[in-house]
């Protein structure tokens, strides 16, 4: 699995940090979503695919 976040459609929202904690960061200076593993271990792909479906804006894209 590879992640593709497009930081300009983050809202900030943090669901995805909140989803996948491991995998994805909020930076400090805007707020917008920061991807720390772009390709995650297995063990986190549920988390990952939650944060994509959760995401308000979009901004998280999935590829196998």
């Amino acid at each position: 699995m590879k992640i593709n976040v497009d930081r300009e459609r983050c809202v900030g929202a943090g669901q995805c940090v909140l989803a996948a904690p491991a995998v994805f960061e909020q930076n400090r200076e805007d707020g917008l979503v920061e991807l720390l593993q772009p390709e995650p271990s297995e063990d986190l792909h549920a988390a990952v695919t939650e944060a994509e479906l959760i995401c308000p804006s979009g901004a998280i894209e999935l590829q196998s």
